[in-house]
């Protein structure tokens, strides 16, 4: 029975390591047959954002509140090509994980744009080497 255990052990130890050294060539094809299955209740999990989109996609996606309106954009009928792609993916990430409103979303993803570029939450750079006259 240990040989059984030792054996079962080893195989999946070795299993599981060609499988994570492998995963470069694999792992993109899994993931494109895993979504094209319809889960229940995944629409709330993920959707799609189709790329270089309106302001009218924006809209329909949630991207707008009353603090940041684009339908005057849409009934200007704004021909750009509508927020952009990275952030709007951000932000519904954002909205998704931690259930957040548009808003909220908005500000912890311009917070965090912020932190990377070495601005402080009051807005003023942390360098220390910074002077500001006021």
């Amino acid at each position: 029975m240990g040989y059984l255990l030792y054996s079962l052990t080893f195989l999946v130890l070795i299993t599981g390591t060609t499988l994570y050294l492998t995963r470069t060539r694999w792992l993109p094809g899994f993931q494109t047959r895993v979504q094209s299955l319809h889960i229940p209740g995944s629409d709330y999990l993920y959707s799609r954002l189709a790329p270089g989109g309106s302001f009218e996609d924006d809209m329909e996606a949630g991207l707008s509140s009353a603090n940041f309106d684009l339908a005057a954009n849409v009934e200007g009928g704004d021909g750009r090509a509508g927020l952009d792609d990275t952030a709007k993916r951000e932000v519904l990430r954002i909205m998704k994980k931690r259930r957040l409103k548009f808003d909220e979303a908005r500000r912890v993803y311009m917070e965090q744009r912020f932190k990377e570029n070495g601005i402080g939450a009051d807005g003023r750079p942390r360098d220390p080497k910074f002077v500001s006259f006021s």
